[in-house]
C-alpha cells in the first residue's frame, strides 16, 4: 500500500470512528432521557389534578373540527359532541368544511339545522390544509377557549369539561388530552400504532408534564386559549405541524402547555404502511422545519431552566436520530470491512458498543412496557417484539422524509404539502367495539389502579 493509500485509509477510518462516537453519544443521550421519563412515571408523582376544577365557572368554548372529504366520520364526531355534558348555552361547534367534494357538507348542514350551537364555516377558496382552514374559522368564532378536534375522532361525554378545566390557571396557554386508538385489532400495524400512542401519551407526555417540561400541544384533541394564541399571531398557516409550532410559540412567550391523561379520545389510527408512510412524512417534515425555526430562541430564550430548554430541543430534534443512527451503522461496516480497522483491540471496543445497544435499543421499549403497565394491557404489550418491524420501517420512512426535506430546502422547492389521512371507517359505526372499547376499560382500570397508588394516570 502506498503512502498516499494508507493516509486515506487512515484518514476514513479516523472518520468513521467520528462517527460511530458522535452517534452513540447522540442516540446514548435520547436513550437516557427515555429512562428518566419512564423511571420519573413510575414513580406515580404528579402535579395538581385539574378535574377538581370542573363544575366551577366555565368559560365559553368554540370546537372546532376541520374536514376535507370525511363523510364516512362526520357523523359520529358531530354526534359525539352533541352528547357531550358541556352546556350548550356555553358552547360553540364549528365544523370546518375545506371544500368537500363528497356528502360532507350535507351531512354538517343536518346537524346545525338541529342544532343550534353548530355553526359550519364551508370554504370554498383561500390556501388548503388544516392550519389555513383554522385561521380562516377563528375569526368567526365567539369561545374564550377553542377546542380542536380531528374529523375521525370521538370523544367521551365528559372531554370538553376535562380540557377546558386547566385554564382556570392563567399561565396555561394551551392544553393536550390523549389520544387512543379504536381500531387496534384491524391490522398488525393498527396494533402496533396504538403501543406506541400508549407509550407516547400515557409514560413521556404525562412524565415530561409531572417534571414541569412543556407537554407537546397537540393539533387534535387539545385546546387553546384565545388571547394566548391571538397574542402569539395565531396558527402558522405555512407549517405541515401546526399544532409542534404553536407549542414553541406559547413556551418561548411565557405560555404553559398542560396535559390531561383522562380526557382520552378515540382515534382511527392507519391500518396500512402506505398511509402510516405519507402521515408520519409530514410529521417529520413539519417538525423538523420548526426546529430549524425555533432551537436558536429556545436556547437564548432567558426565562427558561436548562433543562426545560434542554427537553425543548430534545422534542424538536428527535426525528434526527433516524439518519443519526443509519450513519452510525454504515460507519460501523465502513471499519468491518477494511482490514487495517481491525488492529484496535477488539475486546474493549466490543464491549463498549455491546454495553451501547443494551442501553440505547431497549430504552423505547422500557418506556412502551411502562406504559402498558400502567394501562394494565399486558395482553397487548405481548407485541412488543413486533415493534421492531415497526421501529425498521419508521427508521426508513424518516430518513426519506428528512431527504426530501432538506432537498425542497436546499433547492428551494415548495415540498408535498398537506397531506389527509385516510380514512376506513363508515359514517355511524362509532368506535368498534370489539377493538376499542375493551381496550379503552382497560386503560381506564389501569388510570385507577395508578391512582390508588398515588399517581395521576
Amino acid at each position: 500500500m502506498g503512502g498516499a493509500q494508507l493516509v486515506a485509509v487512515v484518514a476514513l477510518i479516523g472518520l468513521a470512528w467520528v462517527l460511530i462516537v458522535l452517534s452513540m453519544m447522540l442516540l446514548g443521550a435520547y436513550a437516557l432521557r427515555h429512562y428518566y421519563l419512564s423511571y420519573s412515571r413510575l414513580r406515580l408523582e404528579h402535579p395538581q389534578e385539574t378535574n377538581e376544577f370542573v363544575g366551577f365557572v366555565m368559560p365559553r368554548v368554540t370546537v372546532f373540527v376541520p374536514m376535507h372529504n370525511e363523510e364516512k366520520v362526520a357523523r359520529d364526531i358531530l354526534q359525539a359532541l352533541v352528547n357531550c355534558d358541556y352546556d350548550w348555552d356555553l358552547l360553540e361547534v364549528i365544523p370546518v368544511n375545506d371544500r368537500s367534494t363528497d356528502g360532507t357538507r350535507g351531512i354538517v348542514d343536518d346537524f346545525a339545522r338541529r342544532y343550534p350551537f353548530i355553526r359550519p364555516h364551508h370554504r370554498t377558496e383561500g390556501g388548503g390544509g388544516k392550519p389555513a382552514a383554522l385561521v380562516e374559522a377563528a375569526s368567526m368564532a365567539t369561545g374564550e377557549i377553542y377546542l380542536l378536534f380531528d374529523a375521525d375522532y370521538v370523544p367521551g361525554p365528559a372531554v370538553l369539561k376535562m380540557l377546558t378545566a386547566p385554564f382556570v390557571d392563567p399561565e396555561i396557554g394551551a392544553v393536550m388530552g390523549r389520544v387512543v386508538p379504536h381500531n387496534i385489532g384491524d391490522s398488525l400495524l393498527s396494533g402496533l400504532l396504538s403501543l406506541e400512542r400508549c407509550a407516547g401519551y400515557q409514560s413521556s407526555q404525562q412524565a415530561r408534564y409531572n417534571l414541569g417540561f412543556t407537554a407537546q400541544f397537540g393539533g387534535t384533541v387539545g385546546g387553546v386559549r384565545a388571547s394566548a394564541l391571538r397574542a402569539v399571531g395565531g396558527w402558522n398557516p405555512e407549517s405541515l405541524t401546526e399544532d409542534t409550532d404553536l407549542t414553541m410559540a406559547l413556551l418561548l412567550n411565557g405560555w404553559r402547555t398542560a396535559y390531561v391523561n383522562r380526557a382520552e379520545c378515540y382515534e382511527e389510527v392507519p391500518q396500512n404502511w402506505g398511509v402510516r408512510r405519507r402521515q408520519l412524512g409530514r410529521w417529520v417534515m413539519g417538525h423538523t422545519e420548526c426546529l430549524h425555526n425555533y432551537w436558536l430562541d429556545v436556547f437564548r430564550a432567558r426565562f427558561l431552566s436548562r433543562r426545560e430548554k434542554a427537553d425543548a430541543i430534545f422534542l424538536l430534534g428527535m426525528y434526527l436520530t433516524a439518519p443519526v443512527m443509519v450513519i452510525g451503522w454504515m460507519a460501523s461496516l465502513l471499519l468491518f470491512f477494511i482490514s487495517a480497522a481491525h488492529a484496535v483491540p477488539v475486546l474493549p471496543v466490543a464491549m463498549l458498543i455491546i454495553g451501547y445497544l443494551l442501553l440505547s435499543n431497549q430504552a423505547t421499549f422500557v418506556e412502551i412496557g411502562v406504559a402498558a403497565l400502567l394501562d394494565g394491557t399486558r395482553v397487548r404489550a405481548l407485541m412488543m417484539p413486533l415493534s421492531l418491524l415497526n421501529f425498521f420501517a419508521n427508521t426508513g420512512a424518516i430518513c426519506n422524509a428528512l431527504r426530501k426535506f432538506y432537498w425542497n430546502r436546499f433547492w428551494g422547492s415548495g415540498g408535498d404539502g398537506w397531506y389527509k389521512t385516510h380514512r376506513t371507517r363508515l359514517s355511524g359505526e362509532g368506535p368498534r367495539p370489539r377493538n376499542g372499547a375493551g381496550a379503552a376499560r382497560r386503560s381506564l382500570r389501569g388510570l385507577y389502579y395508578s391512582d390508588s397508588e398515588g399517581g395521576n394516570g
